[in-house]
């Protein structure tokens, strides 16, 4: 669009430049003709001087000249006019190619986005499907651990029984001097009512009961146990409005939590994509959340493209691309709430020469606020220490701390 419009002023100038030639043109052929007349008039006074005829022709010869080069200016300027147009028109098709790229870019584009949003809802109704099966077995496990508790309660059970039915058998032995088992060793079942010898039984033991003696000192007990029912029942109430004051209490901290959280997660992100950039020398990256509506559970993802690949997660970065994506977020969080003190250990292992120049101009603008302890064997990062500590083993199984303090390194006090 800018060379077009260049093209078209251009144009517009040669335009210009023809009216001009072609006004001049017609003074020419004005002056031509005055010319004409005046040499006629010259012609028939051919009796006036010869200086005057000279002149005249001398004056002819330069208009002829000038209209001459009236002329090829005229064509120049023609042809300047061609070349514009075609100039013009070479734009215009290379403008119309570059809209045509610029849709279909936008078309697979938005065809990209369309499969991404695909692949995150596959995810989303994997993940959903996981946590059902999850909750699946958990619930198998319940049942088989109640089935087994039931097993094992049955099998406690048949064990009293057991020791009931020896018990009894002992008793009605010593009692009676009655052996059940020679006496029932021929015994079969036979269904019984169980209902009338349980009812029975009962109205036996209320009968039992009954005869035992009355409690005189009830009422009494009613007396002094009824102000302490009382206190309970407040002490209740005290506890359930406890309860319906904490929850509130939770759901204003939970709130309270969601916005400090979404406020501080949007800073560490403009902090963490000026330092990505920082950090790889240009790219994009990141960070979003994998359920915006539940931000305090849900999981972080990492999105990063360094210079020259597409977008991509973390996880389908290389070791040293890895490496940086981990700093740049780890001193975007430093950013947004620094840390008094830090150690990085090997960080730098898996960087290459620039990207370990770029890491280490990163950290002397937390310098300021934050001491770092870096462990490290590259000697770019221990050149700029203020400190250096190392272990050496003089004598066999003896080890010995050495440190070098670099005196002159005072525009970087915080680093060791």
């Amino acid at each position: 669009e800018s060379e077009q419009a260049a093209a078209n002023q251009e144009q517009r100038e040669h335009e210009a430049h023809i009216g001009v030639l072609e006004q001049e043109r017609g003074e020419v052929d004005g002056a031509l003709a005055e010319v004409s007349q005046g040499l006629t008039q010259a012609l028939v006074e051919a009796g006036r001087s010869k200086e005057r005829r000279a002149a005249a022709e001398e004056a002819l010869r330069e208009l002829h000249g000038r209209l001459q080069t009236l002329g090829q200016e005229r064509e120049s300027a023609a042809n300047e006019a061609r070349e514009a147009i075609e100039a013009i028109a070479l734009a215009r098709s290379e403008l119309e190619a570059t809209e045509q790229r610029e849709r279909e870019t936008g078309e697979l584009l938005r065809q990209r986005r369309g499969a991404i949003d695909g692949l995150r809802e596959q995810r989303q109704a994997l993940r959903i499907a996981i946590d059902e099966d999850r909750e699946a077995r958990q619930g198998i496990q319940a049942n088989i651990e109640a089935l087994e508790e039931k097993r094992h309660e049955r099998h406690t059970a048949l064990r009293e029984i057991e020791v009931r039915r020896e018990n009894l058998v002992a008793r009605v032995n010593e009692d009676l001097s009655l052996d059940l088992a020679t006496l029932y060793h021929d015994y079969e079942h036979a269904e019984q009512d169980w209902a009338a010898i349980k009812e029975e039984i009962e109205t036996l033991r209320q009968k039992i009961t009954r005869l035992g003696n009355v409690n005189l000192d009830a009422i009494g007990e009613l007396e002094e146990l009824t102000p302490r029912y009382e206190s309970l029942q407040t002490q209740r109430q005290d506890l359930l409005d406890s309860i319906l004051q904490l929850e509130a209490l939770i759901a204003d901290l939970d709130q309270e939590s969601r916005t400090r959280f979404a406020a501080s997660f949007e800073e560490i992100r403009a902090h963490f994509q000026d330092l990505f950039r920082k950090l790889f020398g240009g790219g994009k990256a990141d960070i979003i959340l994998e359920d915006p509506e539940d931000p305090l559970e849900c999981g972080i993802e990492i999105i990063a493209r360094p210079p020259g690949k597409e977008p991509q997660t973390l996880s389908l970065l290389s070791g040293g691309e890895k490496t940086m994506a981990a700093v740049a977020l780890l001193l975007a969080v430093f950013k947004s709430k620094p840390s008094p003190f830090a150690i990085l250990d090997e960080v730098d292992a898996a960087l290459d020469e620039s990207n370990v120049g770029r890491f280490n101009t990163v950290v002397q603008e937390f310098v300021e606020h934050s001491q770092f302890l870096v462990v490290t064997h590259n000697k770019r990062t221990m050149q700029h220490a203020d400190m250096l500590y190392g272990v050496t083993m003089e004598e066999t199984g003896v080890s010995k701390r050495v440190s070098v303090r670099f005196d002159e390194r005072v525009d970087t006090p915080n680093v060791a």
